[in-house]
């Protein structure tokens, strides 16, 4: 075949090398989630959870509000209302999902999590009152054999309660993306005012929680106890799974399309699965790699079924 010059050729492969460098951003916050089961199991024990958490979320929150006052102060009080009802249902997502990180490994909660991509089209599926395809129902079914043997270990036991929470937390992802596409008020809301009056409202859920007897460390205790290696999983967590992450989603739908960033984002459990084994020295067993691999085939399976349909 004969070449084309290399005027020719830059036309062509100009959009192609955008669409790439647009990706690989998108692609590094796939990899830090994936990352932060481990970051969390780390970091955290059943006594720090929600101290961890106010100092998770509350060291990024005063950025968010800064760089989007101006439009922060534009929302409407139903606008306010509905991001403040969603903020809390996030508050119970992370806390169902850190929780049960510390109970299960890390690979199980990323692969576990990912179920969210099955759930919600189920989800709306009911609401609807339709029958969801034949193709998606399958995937379904291959993605919770998956879970089966992923959470059986060595043999065939009940789930740990660190599975049966990070479960839990896919359930709670669902609703509040179900919420988030119902709430009418907050349709045409800002995205960076909705995520900041969310995270407030979730903070706000942790602070009360950190005060109450019972309820743990307190998060000056926790980061008191706290080492270099505790510091940088903190600041892994805050400023690359929380800040970063959604800069970049908010960059990258403006250069590229939806579909793409959440097909890139759904990678994340690859490299949950792939920071527990390979840093954390997690061990899988044979079930456990087959349980692996169906749930990752069957929520890629369920995403493409969903979209075609």
């Amino acid at each position: 075949m004969t070449a084309l010059s290399p005027a020719l050729e830059a036309p062509r492969n100009a959009p192609r090398r955008a669409a790439w460098l647009a990706d690989l951003p998108v692609l590094a916050v796939a990899v830090f989630w994936g990352g932060s089961y481990l970051a969390a199991k780390g970091i955290t024990t059943t006594q720090t959870v929600i101290g961890v958490l106010v100092l998770r979320f509350g060291l990024v929150l005063p950025v968010l509000a800064v760089t989007g006052w101006r439009r922060l102060r534009a929302l409407t009080p139903a606008q306010l209302r509905g991001a403040g009802l969603l903020g809390l249902v996030l508050g119970g997502i992370f806390l169902l999902e850190t929780y049960g990180v510390v109970h299960t490994s890390a690979t199980n909660a990323g692969l576990i999590i990912s179920l969210t991509m099955i759930f919600t089209p189920l989800a709306e599926a009911a609401v609807r009152r339709t029958r969801p395809a034949a193709g998606f129902l399958g995937a379904a079914a291959v993605s919770v054999a998956g879970v089966v043997l992923l959470t059986q270990g060595a043999g065939f036991t009940a789930p740990s309660s660190g599975d049966l929470l990070i479960l839990g937390a896919a359930l709670a992802r669902t609703a509040h993306v179900m919420f988030m596409a119902r709430i009418k008020a907050v349709q045409d809301a800002d995205s960076l005012s909705l995520t900041t009056v969310q995270l407030g409202s979730a903070v706000l859920v942790f602070a009360v929680l950190a005060v109450l007897p019972g309820t743990g460390d307190s998060p000056w205790a926790a980061a008191a106890d706290f080492g270099p290696a505790e510091w940088a999983g903190l600041a892994f967590l805050s400023v690359f799974c929380t800040l970063f992450a959604f800069f970049v989603q908010m960059w990258a739908v403006r250069r590229t399309s939806p579909s793409r960033v959440s097909l890139l984002l759904g990678t994340e459990p690859l490299w949950a699965a792939a920071a527990g084994i390979a840093i954390g020295g997690e061990h899988l067993g044979a079930a456990g790699f087959a349980g692996a691999a169906l749930v990752l085939a069957g929520t890629a399976w369920g995403r493409r079924a969903a979209n075609s349909a």
